[in-house]
């Protein structure tokens, strides 16, 4: 059970948008909060144990999963459960296959982002080889997840806890197209069928330019992004996917 929570600050107490709502949440049900920096963390100079909450970004997180002995979670933004509701091609590769298949017009401009280890780059669009400046650095050998371009005409992310949607955010396109949320259910279902969901996550579905409800990716709730999801609810994803994960503590 969570009894204490560490929240990362950016330095001279400053708190981001996230940290925020979990710190306002958390001090309404009484659990005691410290604030550390990522130097901290990765030092291991926090007494991080199995009823700790961890909040921070995804360099964070990892530093505490390993301080706890946690295996890491591999990324799954396109759940193979879910590959019917993804209404587009979507396939694993390399980053110096898809130069080769750039340079000789195998492949035409295609969504690109870290299979494995999410912080090599930023997912983006690669039209051609002179793009791969955005991924300057990075080996030829990298796994990628790479997806068909598509146009959406809205995007929203909705946030789940124990198999139910919590709440439903637009984040990008036009606000007064919404997605089929009977869709967005079923997804949630076939997730939960295959064992592929989490105690907590948010799931992203759009509306593309062919009027269908579509995938766009899946977040692991432990470290995401909030919008206009309230401090209670954010809160609870992050503190089921958490226990979750302390469930799976080694050793």
């Amino acid at each position: 059970m969570i009894s204490k929570a560490f929240i990362q600050e950016q330095g001279n107490g400053r708190l981001g948008e996230e940290e925020q709502r979990v710190v306002a949440e958390l001090k309404r049900r009484g659990i005691p909060i410290a604030f550390y920096t990522e130097k901290r963390i990765h030092r291991r100079q926090l007494p991080l144990d199995g009823e700790s909450l961890i909040v921070g970004d995804m360099s964070c997180i990892a530093g505490a999963l390993k301080q706890l002995s946690i295996p890491e979670p591999k990324p799954n933004d396109y759940p193979t459960s879910l590959s019917e509701f993804l209404h587009r091609r979507v396939w694993r590769s390399t980053l110096g296959e898809l130069e080769g298949g750039l340079q000789d017009s195998r492949y035409r401009a295609t969504f690109v982002k870290p299979a494995t280890r999410r912080k090599r780059f930023t997912g983006c669009v690669f039209e051609s080889e002179y793009d791969f400046s955005q991924a300057y650095g990075v080996s030829r050998q990298e796994k990628v997840l790479c997806s068909e371009v598509v146009a959406w005409l809205s995007e929203y992310r909705i946030y789940v806890v124990h198999s139910e949607i919590r709440n439903v955010d637009w984040y990008a396109g036009n606000a007064d197209i919404p997605i089929d949320i009977e869709e967005v259910r079923r997804a949630i279902q076939v997730l939960d069928q295959a064992k592929e969901s989490y105690a907590g996550y948010a799931i992203d579905f759009g509306v593309l330019a062919s009027g269908q409800t579509a995938l766009v990716e899946m977040n692991d709730g432990f470290a995401v992004g909030a919008y206009s999801i309230d401090s209670k609810n954010y809160t609870d994803m992050i503190w089921a996917r958490w226990e979750e994960l302390l469930a799976q503590r080694q050793g």
